[in-house]
């Protein structure tokens, strides 16, 4: 089978030919139709400090399961996160990370949903929004942030503002439901807002803070690090809240799966549908990663093995 690999730090990324490969007690053999490319595993190459398996959210058919394995078998279609080669033609993927894929969706439809979703849906969750309340999204056209927007829409909001790394995704922003497009360099981010769900981090935590009204909550759930001024806190009684979407996966999966069946039961009724950005064959794995890396997206990357 083909697969997706790197040598060095910083890529660049090639094919290679390998065995397809055994799952492992407790695992799924996927055939991959779709895998999502996420700005966490895109920084890894450039980020860490030997190669890593590229993996991540996948969807696609069960070929083979592994000893132990009792809620699927050959013919399935799932979806979940990879955490080995999931680049790939065929990709291992854990018993208790899978999830059926519903009829009428697509591999693409479940890898630009749930994953991003999830992570979409619990940042919004951990703001506790209230009807009527003022949002912001930072990375609002991103896979993450895209979703975020139209959840804060449907969960009430009375105002969705989206900010975005370049004035030319304003009209898609628009287009997701946002009230206001700002954009990372501007001044003035307008009217306060009750609670903004950050995806970018580093020099962005400021100004999201500052766009904060009284009492307002930023949710921070993103990679890029950064650091906050007590005193931005202190002004107006501000709080910043922590999420990471792995901590509920492993603690709380009761919660994990009634948010992922909240997340398809809107996908069915028709009220959230995901936006791709493109699709890349696997070959273009390089240039899918370059996507994220210029902030070109909007809505969610996917790679088609």
């Amino acid at each position: 089978m083909r697969r997706i690999r790197y040598d060095r730090p910083g890529g660049p990324l090639f094919l290679e030919e390998v065995a397809v490969p055994e799952p492992a007690p407790g695992e799924l053999l996927v055939r991959c139709e779709a895998v999502g490319v996420t700005l966490p595993v895109v920084r890894k190459v450039t980020e860490a400090a030997e190669p890593i398996a590229l993996g991540g959210e996948i969807a696609g058919e069960v070929v083979a399961v592994g000893e132990g394995v009792t809620r699927y078998r050959p013919g399935d279609r799932v979806t979940g996160l990879c955490f080995g080669h999931g680049y790939a033609e065929y990709a291992p993927l854990l018993e208790a990370m899978a999830s059926p894929v519903p009829d009428g969706a697509s591999a693409v439809d479940a890898v630009a949903l749930v994953r991003s979703g999830l992570v979409a849906y619990g940042a919004l969750e951990a703001a506790r929004p209230a009807p009527g309340e003022a949002a912001l999204v930072t990375a609002a056209a991103s896979g993450v942030g895209h979703l975020a927007v139209r959840l804060a829409r449907l969960r009430g909001a009375s105002r969705v503002v989206g900010a975005v790394s370049d004035p030319a995704k304003a009209d898609f922003v628009r287009s997701l439901g946002a009230d206001e497009v700002v954009h990372y360099d501007d001044t003035d981010w307008g009217e306060p807002v009750d609670y903004a769900l950050d995806a970018v981090g580093g020099e962005l935590l400021s100004p999201a803070v500052a766009a904060l009204a009284p009492g307002g909550r930023l949710v921070a759930y993103s990679s890029g690090g950064g650091t906050i001024q007590a005193y931005d806190l202190l002004v107006g009684a501000r709080s910043v809240i922590g999420f990471q979407m792995a901590l509920i996966a492993r603690g709380r999966p009761e919660l994990y799966e009634q948010w992922r069946q909240e997340l398809w039961r809107l996908f069915t009724e028709g009220s959230l549908r995901p936006a791709v950005h493109a699709e890349y064959p696997l070959a273009e794995a390089e240039e899918a990663h370059r996507a994220i890396t210029s902030r070109a997206n909007l809505g969610k990357v996917v790679l088609v093995p």
